[in-house]
């Protein structure tokens, strides 16, 4: 493929906690390098995900993802061809996997590297390798999902998933993980706080619920009660929980310690 989604990013006040999260319950390596202000990297074998501290200003939360492409100046060319008002931005070096910033046309920006793009380091230049516990689904909630689908497809050559009849989604893969890309609607939150159109949750697929299912309630019992703030467990959010539940990826939903919602699949 040409363009695959190698990179996410979550935004905390909490990176520790949330590395040994990801690292206990998920199974994704961390590094053991340090990195300035307290951020964190930890990776599924294919997917790196930064834990980034939060700055005064910045909203905590799942924040941004990044495509790794074979040549970034193919899509200089595609984003200047058809969407000349995105503007480009080239990042500090001290970031492990960014060495450019861009958005799409909502406004959702995301990260792009290439293979061998010098300011790579870190967990970021390991060998790819199949783990029983990964990265399956990045999902959006935008207003135009039909724009926002095809700019995916125009600029990385994401391949369109088959659907069912009248699913109002689009499904973007690139071989390993799939861009879900829903309708958002300001009604889908009546009864409930309101969303902004935005990143909405992380995809995992896991190879035995029972036995991701028991490392997550072990965790639970040893860092309680912060990690024990999951959806189903509180009844304030049961109409977020149902918008959530509607993702046809998930068998069980969730929260990370810092609120991250998260969908898991059996493989």
């Amino acid at each position: 493929m040409f363009a695959q989604m190698k990179h996410m990013a979550i935004v905390s006040s909490n990176c520790n906690q949330e590395g040994d999260f990801y690292r206990d319950v998920f199974g994704l390596k961390r590094s053991g390098l340090a990195r300035a202000g307290g951020a964190v990297v930890v990776r599924d074998g294919y997917v790196g995900l930064n834990l980034n501290p939060r700055a005064p200003g910045r909203q905590a939360g799942f924040d941004h993802f990044g495509f790794e492409v074979e040549n970034v100046e193919t899509v200089f060319a595609r984003v200047n061809e058809k969407y000349p008002k995105i503007k480009i931005l080239k990042r500090p070096g001290n970031r492990p996997f960014a060495g450019i910033s861009l958005h799409d046309p909502a406004g959702n920006v995301f990260d792009l590297s290439q293979k061998g793009m010098e300011n790579r380091r870190d967990l970021y230049v390991d060998s790819d390798q199949a783990m029983p516990r990964r990265v399956s689904h990045i999902a959006l909630r935008v207003l135009e999902p039909d724009m926002i689908a095809e700019f995916y497809r125009t600029v990385f050559d994401l391949l369109e998933l088959e659907k069912p009849a009248g699913d109002p989604n689009h499904y973007l893969s690139d071989g390993q993980v799939t861009l879900a890309i829903f309708p958002w609607q300001i009604t889908d939150y009546e009864g409930s706080g309101i969303e902004r159109p935005a990143l909405d949750h992380i995809g995992f697929k896991v190879e035995s619920m029972p036995a991701f299912k028991a490392d997550l309630e072990k965790y639970i019992a040893a860092n309680s009660p912060a990690a024990d703030d999951r959806p189903e467990k509180n009844p304030e959010r049961e109409v977020r929980r149902n918008l959530f539940a509607k993702c046809c990826f998930g068998q069980f939903q969730m929260s990370d310690p810092d609120g991250v919602l998260i969908d898991v699949s059996e493989a």
